[in-house]
């Protein structure tokens, strides 16, 4: 067999391994890629924006274009590339931390990832039949109601089957942690980050059906003439603003927490400490999650609900800033003391306490109703979310990044590399997002295509260009560590951080039953204990015996492939009778599919007792 053809079927075997794969951990670098993917489109949507923006009356795009621009762009970084990032780490880390050999149901885990993805390429597929969805990402109606051709109609098929997939992974994962922890892994001995994907689980499963009711709502008025939003008819369109943001509010904590959690682990690991107030931290993360959901009509103050509504949802709002704060000074008392180590992932992590802290400052700022008429649809809003967004979870996937890329690609990132993308990201993230606090209060109105001359806006949107260039330099120059670690860098060495959790256990690279044994708990931070009292590894809870792992699958594909095809029908369906045959016939395979999954008799695979002593010889 020549080369060539041995690389092509050995190309072959890999695609078709991360297509039919059940793995939790490869599912995890799916999401990782995939998200990736659409956050380098959200980013290069992002620029095009800031371009458009650099100077006044600037016709770099046209007014329609940039109408898409800043939906694509809003609606990717939310749905497509955050989010799947995220629980890219949750699958790569969670089953590890809690010691568990995968997630609860692996198959669904598969679906729910290729249903993420196949969501996200319907919304750029718009972007190929001539028209975007141009609404906003937030959709309100009217405006995404009467919005015309088909733009919109990709934005609800998108979501709607991206957000069927979030949804059984906030299940999957709450399933995993109550039935499937280590013995001896109690609740309060799991670490921060599988406690805020805990949270985050239970987030989704009450917060998307809101968003999926919206959805279908929309669909309804716009595909079948319904008038659900429609004030001429009977509808209310304010009740979206209330479907989407008992949605939408949520989502920013169901995006945070994760990120609080990466933080609390690379502090407390690279300051040798104990997480401080762990317990503490714990409630607070539960009171910010029950909280999130008492707070949505803050983005409504100016739709005239009235003084005692408004009144109550800027207390509720205020009152997140407890424990928040609390999580803040815990991680300052972590450090207090410590023997630190200032790495590329502790660099991302002390940068994310000022950045962060000051989005929570603005978000009290805007939590104040009557101030809020000032700053409302404004810029300061703008920098207020991006301080949030950026400077909490997006600094949190990159410290991630740098913290388990080890655990995930069996190599660690260049630091040299490492630290001057976070230099150039951070700089360019507080040029671009500050001054825009002040473009936002000398009245720069968001969402507008050019702005005027000699209204003292000029310098600032100019020095938020260049802060949004600096930005994409960071980016670049993170990709290009990530593939130069891959080709230069040797493989990584189990547990390079001197790590406190269980992850950091398993063998480099990480097998695929993840623990040959399960491992016996004995406290919190499991494995700094066992170092600790000069046991050097995890004392098993169980004799070494056969293994029961789950087959792989392609049928998780060719489901989300079939709401694909149907998704296309949905949207031509009142266009073209062509569209009938892709509804029905996109329809009738995921059905299909779902038929032979349910009625075919897949018991797994067992790895025997001595495959296991065979491979550790």
């Amino acid at each position: 067999m020549s080369s060539a053809t041995a690389q092509r079927n050995s190309f072959a075997a890999v695609l078709w391994d991360y297509l039919t794969t059940v793995d939790h951990k490869k599912i995890g670098k799916l999401y990782l890629y995939g998200g990736g993917f659409f956050f380098l489109l959200g980013g290069l949507e992002a620029v095009i924006i800031r371009i458009q923006l650099i100077k006044p009356e600037n016709d770099f795009i046209s007014a329609g274009l940039y109408n898409e621009m800043i939906t694509m762009h809003g609606t990717t970084m939310i749905f497509f590339a955050a989010m799947p990032i995220l629980l890219g780490l949750m699958n790569a880390v969670m089953p590890l931390q809690i010691g568990a050999r995968d997630v609860a149901f692996p198959f669904v885990n598969a679906l729910g990832f290729w249903l993420f993805l196949f969501g996200g390429i319907m919304l750029n597929v718009s972007w190929l039949t001539g028209a975007a969805p141009d609404a906003g990402w937030t959709a309100y109606a009217p405006l995404s109601t009467t919005s015309p051709g088909h733009g919109v109609d990709y934005y609800v098929l998108g979501l709607q089957i991206s957000g069927a997939g979030t949804l059984m992974g906030g299940i999957n994962f709450l399933v995993t942690i109550v039935n499937m922890r280590a013995p001896g892994m109690t609740y309060m001995r799991m670490p921060l980050f599988s406690w805020t994907t805990f949270v985050i689980s239970v987030l989704i499963l009450f917060a998307f059906p809101a968003l999926t009711v919206g959805l279908f709502l929309l669909m309804f008025d716009r595909m079948f003439d319904s008038a659900f939003f429609d004030v001429a008819l009977g509808g209310n369109s304010i009740i979206w603003q209330h479907l989407f943001w008992i949605f939408g509010h949520p989502e920013v904590y169901i995006l945070i927490l994760p990120a609080f959690g990466i933080f609390s682990e690379i502090f407390a690991t690279f300051s040798k400490k104990r997480l401080f107030g762990y317990t503490a931290m714990v409630f607070a993360t539960i009171l910010i999650a029950f909280l999130g959901f008492m707070v949505w009509a803050h983005h409504m103050f100016t739709v005239g609900m009235g003084p005692v509504a408004n009144s109550i949802f800027a207390v509720a709002t205020m009152a997140i800033a407890v424990p928040t704060g609390i999580k803040i000074f815990n991680w300052l008392l972590t450090l207090w003391g410590g023997n630190i180590t200032i790495n590329s992932a502790m660099l991302w992590s002390l940068a994310f306490i000022p950045s962060f802290t000051i989005g929570g400052m603005t978000g009290i700022m805007v939590a104040t109703s009557v101030a809020d008429y000032q700053y409302h649809d404004t810029y300061f809003v703008i920098a207020h979310f991006h301080y949030v967004i950026v400077g909490g979870v997006v600094f949190g996937i990159l410290a991630a990044c740098h913290y388990w890329w080890p655990l995930m690609f069996n190599r660690i990132l260049n630091e040299k590399l490492g630290k001057w993308a976070f230099w150039l990201f951070f700089i360019g993230f507080h040029l671009t997002f500050f001054i825009q606090h002040f473009l936002g209060l000398m009245g720069m109105p968001r969402r507008y295509w050019v702005f005027l001359e000699d209204q003292g806006l000029d310098l600032g949107n100019f020095i938020s260009t260049i802060g949004a260039f600096f930005m994409t330099a960071g980016v670049i120059v993170f990709l290009y560590n990530a593939f130069y670690s891959w080709f230069k860098q040797g493989p990584a060495p189990q547990d390079p951080w001197d790590g406190r959790t269980l992850e950091w256990a398993v063998e480099s690279p990480t097998p695929y039953y993840n623990f040959k044994q399960l491992p016996l708990v004995r406290g919190l931070d499991a494995l700094w204990l066992e170092k600790m009292e000069g046991n050097g590894k995890l004392a098993p809870a169980e004799p070494v015996g056969d293994i029961h792992m789950p087959n792989g699958s392609i049928l998780p594909f060719l489901i989300s492939l079939g709401f694909f095809i149907a998704g296309f029908g949905f949207i031509y369906q009142t266009t073209s009778d062509l569209a009938y045959i892709l509804l029905y016939g996109g329809m009738g395979m995921a059905l299909v599919c779902m038929l032979i999954r349910s009625l075919k008799d897949d018991h797994g695979y067992h790895i025997t007792k001595e495959e296991l002593e065979k491979e550790a010889r």
